[in-house]
């Protein structure tokens, strides 16, 4: 009787101890990487405006080419949609929405997913100048884990896995943009 009272403690202290820690844990995060293309601004932006062009260089098209896709609006207006739906957990499913362009400088996203965990992401492309017909593509997204689920946060690195992702896209729109 004495070892399950015990147990029970001890099992009642690791929950307390689950439920207590992510109140201290932060909940938010932010990834951002950059790549320099040797092509004009305008080209480049002009490209990635289309929202449809991210299925030429992004790492997350690539994980299903089977998967299906849906469209709404006007490509490379604000409130066009491009929705997907796999099978595949790492690709799952979820929406992409155009939410505000700034011609040339900025384009702004909203990330819906909704399988295999539902959550809403602002994501972002930034462009400059680097240099003469070179541009600089900065691609950020931002994310917020509530509690108690932003205990993941402590044992996923976030930077690390979307950063990977996002520097693999990016050297994938160099080489695609820099051959033409």
């Amino acid at each position: 009787m004495k070892i399950l009272k015990t147990l029970g403690i001890l099992v009642g202290a690791v929950v307390a101890l689950l439920l207590i820690i992510p109140i201290f844990t932060k909940k938010n995060y932010a990834v951002e990487r950059s790549v320099v293309i040797a092509k004009p601004r305008a080209t480049v932006f002009a490209y990635l405006k289309l929202l449809k062009n991210q299925d030429n260089f992004s790492v997350w098209a690539k994980l299903d080419p089977q998967m299906k896709k849906s469209y709404r609006g006007t490509d490379g207006t604000v409130g066009f949609v491009s929705a997907w739906d796999s099978p595949k957990d790492d690709v799952g499913a979820g929406e992409q929405e155009i939410k505000k362009i700034e011609d040339g400088k900025r384009i702004d996203y909203e990330l819906r997913f909704l399988k295999p965990f539902e959550s809403v992401s602002p994501a972002h492309l930034a462009f400059a100048d680097a240099a003469e017909n070179q541009t600089k593509v900065t691609w950020g997204m931002s994310g917020r884990m509530g509690y108690p689920m932003n205990l993941m946060l402590l044992f996923m690195d976030m930077e690390k896995m979307i950063g990977k992702d996002f520097e693999t896209g990016l050297q994938n729109l160099k080489v695609l943009l820099e051959k033409n």
